[in-house]
């Protein structure tokens, strides 16, 4: 339950009315404040800590602690931070507090809440053609009158640069918004290729290409 003022320093007071009597005093708090006997009182413990604060503060208030200051997260390091931030935004939060020895914790507190920055992924974009949309919408009816009887596959490939290729699933941009940042790559660059095609009735691969 949580006390007011009122009730800590009238428990103190009466405490010491009462000679150090935690029971009186309850009593008298009962009174006091109209309470039944079932009603919650501050028990022995609460009354002997309030007035162990009263005596050493002068208060029987709980005491606030500032507790340890954020140096990591302080005005400096976000100005650095900020700044590093700005020369490589390609960098994740683990390269950069690394480079600026820093908790990799920190550092994103510092990306999110001070600098509100966000995390960009590279998304891959195709552009449609005008029958795609009914090509897809046939290819979803035909799937649907699939019978169980029938051989059903689905397939999928990766590929690999030995080039150093950004991979999108990896990459990441430090950002206040997203700049819909393009990425150019080769067309035809080497790549070793993945595919591996799942069937109702198992698993086809993985074959390299």
């Amino acid at each position: 339950m949580s006390w007011l003022g009122e009730h800590r320093a009238f428990i103190v007071e009466e405490f010491i009315k009462n000679g150090g009597s935690p029971v009186a005093t309850e009593c008298t708090f009962l009174i006091r404040f109209g309470l039944g006997r079932q009603e919650a009182v501050p028990d022995k413990k609460t009354i002997y800590r309030w007035v162990s604060n009263f005596r050493q503060t002068g208060s029987a208030l709980k005491q606030t602690y500032p507790g340890r200051p954020q140096i990591a997260t302080g005005p400096e390091n976000v100005a650095v931070v900020g700044a590093t931030i700005q020369k490589s935004q390609r960098h994740s939060a683990r390269k950069h507090a690394a480079a600026l020895r820093l908790s990799d914790r920190s550092v994103r507190r510092i990306l999110y809440r001070d600098l509100l920055m966000h995390s960009y992924k590279i998304a891959t974009a195709q552009k449609l053609k005008e029958r795609d949309s009914e090509n897809r919408t046939k290819l979803c009816r035909d799937l649907l009158n699939v019978r169980v009887t029938d051989v059903v596959c689905f397939s999928d490939e990766a590929h690999f640069h030995p080039s150093g290729t950004v991979n999108k699933q990896n990459f990441r941009y430090w950002c206040e918004g997203n700049r819909r940042e393009l990425h150019q790559r080769a067309a035809h660059d080497p790549k070793v290729t993945v595919w591996c095609a799942v069937f109702n009735f198992g698993v086809l691969g993985p074959y390299f290409l």
